[in-house]
């Protein structure tokens, strides 16, 4: 159906974005020690690309159905391929990154070192530190004699271990003919996960040393296999990782978060659908390891450098070094609200906008604890995605429910990864009298909303907020969203409707102002880029500016196409996978697209459209990807506060003149750096929006 137009594919996309993650990491202007977290949050997010979509093509491709589908114009298994060969390129890059950035470190009296390259004081320090701290927690394995293969967890790091042993056995050759070879045996020894992978050794002349916990466990070999007569022990990382698609059982006598808990135990037994190895490995090692495990080449086997789980550079110490990371940016006030006075008081008055981390996450937190507390309040229902650990919000909800307040929580169960937390915390809520909503059968609620109700002259006034992101303090730190704190009834009596749809979703409600997927989204956003191109052909002044995460729906994307033909201007700041392709004759021409990667992690959906000079501005907890549009329960909401509205239009501004850490969406996915003039001034986008909102709080 839409053969004609240009698309990128979605999956090359994805890794397109990772690439800008690991261009972050290459980038000689991103601090030291940042740049390893960078090359962390590369290896995490390529882990969760094979867990969840390379998984899902390795599934077509060797289903009955694959011979009839073609992503993107490939067969699955062909595209199966062309990943492998882009990641393997991608890991090369990474371990040349990897190495220039352990070198510039020697220059700042840093050095990583390994079991080969200790001093003496070190070898003390690394022998104790391996007998109390290493040795207790670790599993070896001995392989050779095993009927069955010892079970790997695809969160782990594994050294695989080659002893040669000094006897000699008798080995019979295809022909007869017997010789004599040194007897080899194989072990595996699983890297521990509750010890910091890199361990900080002493300092010595003002130089710094940190080791990872690797090398320790290789210094000490020796000390572990002490019992076998071995005349050479060698050691290889390796690490597997699995398909982490949730099969959920019929059975309908057990309840979805009954069926939920037993699927995330199983996805431990999933698929193995990546083999990563040191590419030092000798080819028999290799041999038995593939066998035994039962990969064979057509399966994902990429080899590596010596470290695997670099995902654990994102937690690489500090070393007390801030003159090798960014300067910390500490959240600002919102003007005019107070952590200390009445938020309701206020909210009467006017809606506030709480950017996060450009402003503190607290205002959240703060309007849950006063409803929690004042007597006033009758009801709070919220919707949670995912949270943060010892998670502030639920306290506040369970606080709210010992003061007598009905609480209602819709909490997602399919919240990919952090199921196990959300079942955690639904059965804690759950304990102390809140009311759990799970899900709504066939949808994913994804919509960030709350709302508040209590009693002023006798009758019941709402309060409540809207956001772009999760309830989640942590994340709150790093990922840039929008909350609209708002006490507008008519947008509440909406946000009431959400939560009468998740108590009785085979009635279909009407919205007046909410904007609520899978019902009225698509056609919606339809009649607003229709909305602009009428006004295009009149010849008016007509745009659509749209900032998201990822950009994939194939009619979405049609549709803006629509507007380019037409002569509507548009432009787009996507983060992740954008298939829409930009600047392309008879297409796309008045279509620009550019992606912010930054220290940041850019989260924010807004949607602006021009209505003749008259912006309307939306904020929303969705993308334009089928799934959200179609599959999932998310809320768009409009903005009615003049001074909120022309925030979020500065704000995009301020992203889209940005020129240090933007990128051209294209259809080469070639990431090329937006240009900048030689009398251009340097707009670094994230820190030009802290500093604006410094100077709102300053005027």
């Amino acid at each position: 159906m839409h053969s004609q137009f240009p698309f990128n594919d979605r999956e090359k996309s994805w890794l397109a974005f990772n690439e800008r993650v690991l261009q972050e990491a290459a980038d000689p202007t991103v601090p030291l020690l940042d740049r390893y977290r960078f090359l962390g949050i590369f290896s995490n997010n390529l882990d969760e690309f094979f867990r969840v979509r390379f998984a899902n093509i390795r599934r077509l491709s060797v289903s009955e159905k694959s011979k009839n589908v073609l992503l993107g114009g490939l067969t699955p298994k062909q595209l199966l391929k062309d990943i492998t060969k882009i990641v393997i390129q991608q890991q090369t890059k990474s371990l040349q990154i990897l190495d220039k950035i352990e070198s510039e470190l020697k220059k700042h009296q840093i050095f990583l070192v390994n079991e080969q390259e200790l001093s003496q004081e070190h070898q003390i320090f690394v022998k104790d530190y391996f007998i109390q701290q290493v040795s207790p927690a670790l599993v070896t394995i001995i392989l050779n004699d095993l009927v069955e293969f010892p079970h790997l967890k695809d969160t782990s790091g594994y050294l695989a271990i080659k002893l040669v042993m000094k006897d000699e056995v008798e080995t019979k050759s295809f022909f007869g003919f017997t010789k004599k070879n040194k007897e080899v045996k194989y072990a595996i020894i699983e890297i521990p996960t509750s010890i910091n992978r890199f361990v900080e050794l002493p300092s010595e002349n003002s130089n710094q040393y940190v080791m990872m916990l690797d090398d320790v466990i290789r210094y000490n070999l020796g000390t572990i296999f002490t019992m076998f007569d071995f005349e050479n022990i060698s050691a290889y990382m390796l690490k597997i990782t699995r398909d982490a698609q949730l099969d959920l059982d019929s059975d309908l006598r057990k309840s979805l978060a009954e069926k939920i808990s037993q699927s995330v135990k199983h996805r431990n037994q999933g698929e193995i659908v990546r083999f990563v190895y040191d590419d030092k490995m000798d080819k028999d090692m290799l041999g038995f390891l593939l066998e035994k495990m039962n990969i064979d080449q057509s399966d994902s086997v990429i080899p590596g450098g010596r470290y695997h789980n670099r995902r654990d550079y994102m937690n690489f110490p500090n070393l007390g070094r801030k003159d090798l990371l960014y300067q910390r940016l500490f959240p600002l006030p919102v003007k005019g609200l107070s952590l200390e006075g009445s938020i309701f008081q206020k909210l009467k008055q006017k809606d506030y906008l709480v950017h996060t981390p450009y402003q503190s996450f607290a205002y959240v937190i703060k309007l849950l604890r006063e409803a929690a507390l004042d007597p006033k309040v009758v009801s709070i229902k919220i919707t949670l995605y995912r949270l943060a650990n010892n998670s502030q919000i639920v306290s506040s909800l369970i606080n709210a429910a010992k003061n007598g307040k009905k609480v209602t929580v819709q909490i997602e169960l399919q919240a990919r990864f952090d199921e196990a937390s959300n079942i955690m915390y639904s059965k804690q809520m759950q304990a102390e009298g809140i009311e759990l909503i799970f899900g709504v059968k066939g949808l994913k609620v994804h919509s960030k909303v709350c709302l508040i109700e209590r009693l002023e002259s006798g009758k019941i006034k709402r309060y409540g907020f809207i956001s772009t992101g999760n309830f989640n303090e942590s994340t709150a730190k790093i990922y840039t969203d929008v909350t609209l704190l708002t006490s507008n009834q008519a947008l509440l009596k909406d946000v009431s409707k959400v939560f009468n749809f998740f108590d009785v979703n085979y009635k279909i409600y009407r919205y007046k102002h909410l904007i609520v997927s899978p019902h009225y989204l698509r056609n919606k956003i339809y009649k607003l880029i229709d909305r602009e191109i009428q006004a295009s052909k009149q010849g008016k002044k007509s745009y659509i500016k749209l900032k998201m995460n990822s950009l994939t729906d194939p009619d979405m994307i049609v549709k803006l196409y629509e507007a380019s033909q037409a002569g509507v201007e548009i432009k787009l700041i996507v983060r992740g996978m954008c298939c829409l392709v930009p600047g392309i004759k008879g297409y796309s021409e008045s279509i620009e697209a550019i992606s912010i990667v930054d220290n940041l992690l850019e989260h924010t959906r807004v949607f602006i459209f021009s209505n003749q000079n008259n912006p309307e501005v939306y904020i929303s907890s969705a993308d334009f990807m089928s799934r959200n549009i179609d599959d999932r329960v998310e809320v768009t909401c409009p903005i009615y506060d003049n001074d909120i509205k022309q925030e979020l239009i500065e704000t995009f501004e301020i992203g889209w003149k940005g020129n240090v850490k933007a990128r051209l969406h294209s259809a080469k996915l070639d990431n090329l750096y937006r240009k900048k003039s030689d009398h251009e001034p340097i707009h670094r986008a994230q820190l030009e929006t802290y500093q604006y909102y410094q100077k709102i709080i300053q005027s």
